[in-house]
Parts: structure tokens; sequence; C-alpha cells
């Protein structure tokens, strides 16, 4: 389900129209989440810890109102859920883009996660369909061979296009914690650095959840 957001009365009218003039209306960030205490979660619930914060990460899109925003024809909506669009790899090293609906349950949300690591390992190409093409999603990305301090994408700017994009890399020691590097590309129009350091700190406290 999705609400119309009204243009005539919203705070962020002037935001939504100078940027979206733009040809590159995304702006991102880099920072890092301490990582420690949902390893050992991981590890004492026996599931991966891609799973574990792939679904922390969905928790917390969910709880900030400007990451569930999209720009449907020129209008903007709020969905009342979003998912994941996740880029999965195969043993070949290529990867396909998989579609996982949010579940607030964790071994729901692994289930179904399980399932179409398993149905993008099986086929070959990028796997692009209707569920892949969905606008409540994130685009998810995970890069465990790298600890990055900055990330770009590749975009058709020519393309209407307002999904935030999260990725994380490898997870580094540092004075006794795991630290993972989280990058998160946003529409400008959409949501500014309270709504991003609004989802990290909610990130952060979803992965410290006992």
């Amino acid at each position: 389900m999705k609400q119309l957001i009204d243009l005539s009365t919203w705070n962020r009218r002037e935001h939504f129209a100078f940027f979206s003039g733009f040809e590159e209306p995304f702006w991102g960030v880099v920072t890092d989440v301490d990582a420690t205490q949902a390893l050992q979660r991981a590890r004492d619930l026996g599931c991966s810890f891609f799973q574990l914060y792939l679904h922390c990460t969905l928790q917390a899109v969910n709880q900030v109102e400007n990451l569930r925003y999209r720009i449907e024809e020129g209008q903007v909506v709020c969905y009342d859920q979003i998912h994941a669009s996740p880029t999965l790899g195969r043993p070949d090293h290529t990867f396909g883009f998989g579609f996982v609906p949010y579940h607030v349950d964790l071994a729901t949300f692994g289930q179904s996660l399980q399932a179409e690591i398993t149905a993008v390992q099986a086929s070959t190409g990028l796997c692009l369909g209707p569920e892949t093409a969905r606008p409540d999603v994130i685009h998810f990305s995970a890069m465990p061979w790298l600890s990055f301090t900055g990330l770009t994408h590749a975009r058709p700017f020519s393309h209407p296009d307002s999904i935030p994009k999260i990725s994380v890399g490898r997870i580094r020691p540092e004075n006794g914690r795991q630290l993972m590097p989280v990058a998160v590309n946003v529409h400008h129009g959409l949501a500014d650095g309270y709504h991003v350091g609004l989802f990290v700190e909610t990130l952060q406290r979803t992965l410290n959840r006992p």
C-alpha cells in the first residue's frame, strides 16, 4: 500500500522541485556501524550474518519515513513497507538481482532469502523481472572483499530513479570492535543528511538488539 503526498502542503516541496531538476539528484555517504554484537547474535541464532544484517537494514529503513518515499510519474508517494532487491552472487563470480519480501520475523525472512539465493544461483544473467523492478524496495549490495571508505553506483541518469541504494563492505577489527562500512545513497529531493543519520542510528540500535 502507498499514500500520495500532497505536494502543495508538503514541507519538502521546494527541496523536491529543486533537486528533481538535477541530472544527478542522488547524494551519498559512507560511515561505519559496530557489528560486534550482531556477529555474536548471528552465531547464537545459527543464521548467516548476511541474513541478520539485511533484516536489520530493512527494519531500519522501514522506521524512517523519508526512505519509504518514491517518485512516481512526477508525484511523491510513501509506501507502507519496503522490501529488498539485493545482488546475490554465484560460484562463477557473476551475480543476479533478487527480490526478498520484508517480514518482521527473522526466521521467516531468512526462508525467503535462502529461497531467492538458491533460485539466483541456479540461474544465469541478471534475473531482471517485475519483482526486481518494483519501486517499494531498497537496492542492496554486499562487498565482503573490500572495507571501503567511498562508493559510487552505475546509474542511467535518463531513467527516473528514487530508490535508496545501501551497500556494506568487509568488516575490520578496531579497538576490540568489529566495524562494518555502510554506504547510503538517496535522492536529495526526498531525504537529507538528517534522515540518513536517523537511518544509521536506527540500524546501529537494531544491530545491537539482544
